[in-house]
């Protein structure tokens, strides 16, 4: 007699929030939409940590605290549906924020049991780990390490078992601390489908389905380049993935709510934020060049194919410390001898302040966007940007004898000086470190709902088949028939970029086999650093991931030392893809006349 148990059904698990400040009734949309079964929220990224310590120097809680406003409108109707909650919201303090949802249920007279995730906080150990051998180097840079450096958050990048163990242990809510983005779908899909941890290809299907919805709306439409592709333009809904038994899944939405899930928006998510094709999780690596899309039904994309291996035993560590103070201002140059202007403003405040080199750094650029005097139909239209930056240790050199020295050119400075806003205080900012850690410094911990303490130990067992097997076959070469025309890239391809700490990516795509094949063989690095010409002297790498008709380039040090410390208009390179897109090359006039 066959006893074995059949498999569950897929779980499906709605995202609700894709950063600290995204929507506030999404929680509520994604509860009252439609069947659920898990309801989870991405709330960190590496600036929020540094944003949620400047809030706990101000007095206030190290966590998200739109959270608890959104448990108080659902945690009802999680109950009376059996919903679980799964929320990286406890930032810095995951304890603190379950003992505060604890009082929440207990005001709204409920019975739901909440566990927390920790381990994660590694400031208070730095000092022990340096003294055990940890070097902490950038693994961006190679930089070591500093004892001059001043950390004000170090936190590991936990993996899904922690939030398995809370679910098995009875938690209703389970909230975690800094836990990798994809942990939040993956820890319930291993729960739900009780598998072992080296269940390494479901692992990876559920990484990957945990991917594609962290960024919440930003699957289903949000964010998307082909304009043409979106029959609903309302704002998007937020996403659901339906994880099978054998990692498999199926993106989707509540019906009715905006936005579209199709190949197309799954594939400009599983670009986003990505450098290789092997995306490695503390707890598996999954190799995105054996991700399969397939579109099921309107609303409907197949996630299936997918390889894993065992993780890397390392895990990533954002560690924040504090770079002194900056100050900036805008003054906008109208019409004739902009570039006589510019450096004319540039020299008279910094001769007002001594020179240059009394700060730490200067950061000048000049954006020309304004348009030829004929063209020109206001005098906004005509006008250029002056970005000026200045930072320093000492908050009195960027304070107000900086903006003292661009104030006083408001009568002797050059004609039509303008700022865009009245002029600013200095304000203090951070430096992103990334760093890597064994996983075995790390004291991973599962805090039940009676309290019981469950260590998280990672899995050891090997991978069981060699690299090589996992890869895909390249796709055939482009024949051309010779006729091209000048015209912008994004008419073939589609774009996302991102950044992750100083770099930044662009992944692109295309919509036919023959299309990838034209792009695969004509953008290599050498034109890419044509088309975006500030990444000419940095390190750029390409990666090629055919089954997603898809390239990405990874530009090494765009960001600096990344948003928080960055002076640049667009410090996540939200727009570099779109910018990229509109550049022009050589393109086959058949893909022009499709």
């Amino acid at each position: 007699m066959n006893t074995q148990v059949p498999p569950r059904r897929p779980v499906r698990i709605a995202n609700a929030s894709g950063f600290y400040g995204d929507r506030l009734s999404a929680a509520r949309e994604m509860v009252d939409g439609g069947p659920i079964d898990v309801l989870t929220g991405d709330y960190l990224a590496e600036l929020t940590m540094l944003i949620l310590h400047k809030a706990r120097e101000r007095g206030g809680p190290g966590y998200a605290r739109t959270f608890l406003a959104q448990m108080n409108q659902v945690l009802g109707a999680c109950q009376e549906r059996g919903i679980k909650v799964v929320a990286n919201a406890g930032g810095l303090e995951p304890a603190r924020l379950a003992e505060d949802v604890r009082a929440l249920v207990a005001h709204l007279g409920l019975r739901l049991r909440v566990a927390h995730v920790e381990g994660d906080d590694l400031l208070p150990r730095l000092a022990e780990l340096r003294a055990k051998g940890v070097d902490l180097k950038n693994i961006d840079t190679g930089e070591p390490f500093s004892d001059a450096m001043e950390p004000v958050s170090a936190n590991a990048y936990l993996g899904a078992w922690g939030i398995t163990a809370a679910l098995a242990g009875g938690a209703d809510v389970v909230v975690c601390g800094r836990v990798t983005d994809a942990s939040l779908v993956m820890g319930p899909a291993a729960w739900w489908h009780g598998w072992a941890g080296d269940d390494w290809d479901a692992l990876a299907g559920a990484l990957v389905a945990g991917h594609v919805i962290e960024c919440g709306p930003q699957c289903t439409g949000g964010n998307y380049c082909f304009l043409d592709e979106l029959p609903d333009t309302r704002v998007p809904g937020f996403p659901i993935a339906e994880v099978a038994h054998d990692g498999s899944s199926v993106i989707t939405k509540h019906p009715g709510t905006g936005g579209v899930v199709s190949v197309g928006t799954v594939t400009a998510q599983l670009l986003y934020e990505i450098a290789g094709p092997a995306y490695t999780n503390p707890d598996v690596t999954a190799h995105f060049d054996t991700v399969r899309l397939a579109q099921q039904a309107p609303d409907r994309v197949r996630i299936s194919g997918v390889r894993g291996m065992t993780g890397p035993h390392k895990l990533k560590v954002a560690l924040n410390y504090r770079g002194g103070y900056r100050n900036s201002v805008t003054l906008g140059i109208t019409g004739l001898d902009v570039e006589a202007k510019a450096g004319l403003a540039e020299a008279q405040i910094f001769d007002t302040l001594g020179g240059r080199q009394r700060f730490a750094s200067v950061d000048v650029r000049l954006q020309r966007s304004d348009k030829p005097a004929e063209q020109a139909h206001t005098s906004e239209e005509a006008t250029a940007y002056l970005h000026i930056t200045v930072m320093d240790k000492d908050p009195d050199k960027v304070g107000q004898a900086f903006t003292g020295a661009v104030t006083g050119l408001a009568l002797s400075g050059y004609p039509g000086l303008h700022a865009t806003a009245p002029p600013t205080r200095e304000v203090e900012y951070g430096v992103y470190w990334p760093t890597l850690i064994q996983d075995r410094y790390v004291d991973h911990v599962a805090v039940l709902p009676d309290g019981e303490r469950v260590p998280i130990k990672p899995c050891r067992r090997p991978m069981g088949r060699p690299l090589h097997q996992l890869a895909e076959p390249a796709p055939q070469p482009f024949v051309s028939d010779g006729m091209k025309r000048l015209a912008p890239l994004g008419l073939v391809c589609g774009a996302r970029s991102g950044d992750k700490g100083g770099n930044a990516n662009v992944g692109l795509w295309t919509r036919t086999d023959r299309a990838y094949a034209w792009l695969r063989e004509t953008l290599d690095v050498d034109l890419f650093c044509k088309l975006v010409p500030e990444s000419s002297d940095l390190r750029v790498e390409r990666f090629e991931l055919p089954n997603l008709r898809a390239l990405n380039f990874v530009v090494h040090g765009l960001l600096g030392a990344g948003v928080a410390s960055s002076s640049r208009a667009d410090p996540q390179a939200k727009g570099l893809g779109e910018f990229v897109r509109s550049r022009l090359v050589e393109v086959p006039v058949e893909f022009l006349n499709s």
